[in-house]
């Protein structure tokens, strides 16, 4: 058995893409809304300055929409999935790159016109890595995945809505 498909690792990800068709569906109906998602085992968080109502009817969308086959909605341009990916290419680079330089700074500042343009290839490179991290690992078909509750948490000006899922 796949640790992708291990139970929790398996909800998360099933909520994950839930979480990011969600936030894309709001994304369309606010175009400048600022908000933010987090998935966990047990659902998942839409952080932002939202109505009940609005986030209920887009977590029923985004959920009959997943379920019709547009999947594209589970991939987020946003995600940290793609900043993960691109921050550890784009560092590794960097540190390759910095291997055997010298400790003066003549030597660390001819080094570094080499470095810059290394690390700007390496974000280039892995700008498509994430996405396809977010489809093969980060997210998954929701397979029966349902919405149980969702709670509306207000601290101060933070609004949160809470959406727990089952199966």
């Amino acid at each position: 058995m796949s640790i992708l498909n291990w139970t929790p690792v398996a909800r998360m990800r099933r909520n994950h893409a839930l979480e990011h068709a969600t936030l894309q569906v709001l994304a369309e109906r606010h175009p400048h809304l600022m908000a933010a998602g987090y998935s966990d085992t047990r659902g998942f968080w839409i952080v932002g300055n939202l109505s009940t109502e609005e986030v209920y009817e887009a977590v029923a969308q985004a959920l009959a929409r997943l379920n019709a086959g547009e999947y594209r909605l589970a991939i987020h341009p946003n995600c940290g999935t793609n900043f993960a990916a691109a921050g550890f290419f784009a560092g590794t680079v960097g540190w390759l790159a910095s291997l055997n330089m010298g400790r003066d700074w003549r030597s660390r500042l001819e080094r570094w016109s080499v470095i810059v343009p290394l690390v700007t290839l390496a974000l280039i490179l892995a700008a498509p890595l994430g996405p396809l991290l977010q489809q093969r690992i980060t997210t998954a078909p929701l397979h029966g995945l349902r919405v149980v509750e969702i709670i509306r948490q207000v601290q101060g000006d933070l609004i949160a809505h809470r959406i727990l899922t089952q199966g």
